[in-house]
């Protein structure tokens, strides 16, 4: 393993973490500003801060409790390097319950930059979330949307 893949590694290692531990505030931190989704569904958004970033997450939590979600792991698919500080990983995300049974999995591609403070996310594609998260809601009889 070379050092760029020690280093996405170690970041989507702490990523995983701050997703098990419900922390938006480290996931946020994680993140540049300003940061972009950019998704099949509802086009781009742009959170302009990591306090907004934050208060985004903080909104799905409920969900995920709701779902049943203990522990988040991933596997890194692959990366390429674009420029000297800027890079595409592809990832699939694994969620697991408290038994440590894979409940779902759902997969991203994100543009990472490498600057002061280490990596940090500026766009993330997620390619199935919305439907993979419907469909496990739907197998566990859970509304998404009280």
């Amino acid at each position: 393993m070379n050092d760029i893949e020690a280093e996405l590694d170690d970041y989507l290692t702490r990523y995983a973490g701050t997703l098990t531990s419900y922390d938006s505030r480290a996931a946020a931190e994680l993140w540049g500003s300003p940061g972009m989704i950019l998704n099949d569904q509802q086009g781009a958004g742009v959170v302009e801060s990591r306090e907004a970033m934050a208060a985004g997450l903080e909104q799905s939590y409920p969900v995920y409790r709701r779902l049943g979600l203990a522990s988040v792991g991933y596997e890194r698919l692959g990366h390429q390097q674009l420029s000297d500080a800027i890079f595409l990983v592809r990832v699939r995300w694994l969620f697991y319950d408290s038994d440590g049974t894979e409940m779902t999995d759902s997969f991203a591609a994100y543009i990472l930059r490498r600057g002061e403070e280490g990596l940090r996310a500026f766009v993330c594609v997620p390619a199935d979330d919305a439907e993979k998260l419907q469909a496990l809601a739907d197998k566990k009889g859970v509304n998404l949307f009280e």
